[in-house]
């Protein structure tokens, strides 16, 4: 016997991770098979384009980001 998880349309929170790399989550993707995909600000742009052409939902909280310090860069 095979149970899935129902996808959640609830709000991201901090002990949810990104699939790619374990960083907080902020994009939740819903696919047609009924499974869910999180991912980091980060890995949501870089995969923004294929994402959204598989995706039945896209749950977006990029913009929980805002007033967030920007990473240290180094030159």
């Amino acid at each position: 016997m095979t149970t899935a998880v129902a996808p959640s349309s609830a709000a991201l929170t901090a002990a949810d991770r990104c699939d790619r790399c374990g960083a907080q989550a902020y994009l939740r993707v819903e696919l047609a098979s009924g499974l869910e995909l999180l991912f980091c600000a980060h890995h949501a742009r870089e995969h923004d384009e294929k994402l959204r052409e598989v995706a039945v939902s896209v749950i977006d909280e990029t913009h929980k980001r805002e007033g967030t310090p920007p990473a240290a860069t180094t030159d």
